[in-house]
């Protein structure tokens, strides 16, 4: 298993990728005729359920490039970290509006079930043996407000990530500047 694979955000970011895909499947081309209280037919919704696909596959994604750069640019990954962070707000707004246009609840992030949604998020997430394998609760409802909880989630993440790399630039310098530095302390 290489190195971002034991990230946080890496960890967080396959979970999204992969219910996102179950989701899409299972409420957005489906035409939401699972959904009991809406009172008319939806056709399947390709395109959005593309673009959800490729928000949480582009976020993923992402963090794998930018941690793979993150050897040789500082920049690069500070970059694609960001980069990463706006895939997932993306597809954090493209939760709320599933939930909004289908007249469902948004539970605020004081609920008990959005507390409990951490709790399995952190579960799920545990760089362990990951013997549990994230899967959808079956309701429309609890399962877009479970992937929004871990979208939010993971963009705290990726906001602390960037931070962190920030700083260590500001404090270390980038690659290229410490290569000088050497060939520097190399002519002396």
């Amino acid at each position: 298993m290489n190195k971002v694979k034991y990230l946080l955000t890496y960890r967080y970011a396959e979970i999204i990728h992969d219910l996102t895909v179950e989701f899409t499947q299972t409420y957005v081309l489906s035409g939401l005729s699972n959904l009991r209280n809406l009172s008319f037919q939806r056709r399947p919704d390709f395109r959005t359920a593309d673009q959800m696909n490729q928000a949480a596959r582009s976020g993923k994604q992402n963090i794998v490039e930018g941690v793979g750069q993150s050897q040789t640019s500082s920049k690069g990954l500070i970059k694609l970290l960001g980069v990463a962070n706006a895939s997932f707000e993306e597809l954090l707004s493209d939760y709320e509006d599933f939930l909004r246009q289908n007249k469902l609840t948004i539970y605020p992030k004081t609920d008990q079930r959005v507390t409990d949604f951490r709790k399995l998020g952190y579960r799920l997430s545990d760089l362990g043996e990951l013997e549990e394998k994230p899967k959808l609760l079956g309701n429309p409802e609890k399962d877009a407000n479970f992937l929004l909880t871990l979208c939010h989630l993971e963009t705290y993440l990726l906001g602390k990530q960037v931070k962190a790399a920030e700083d260590k630039f500001v404090e270390e310098g980038g690659y290229s500047e410490n290569l000088f530095k050497r060939r520097l302390q190399n002519r002396e």
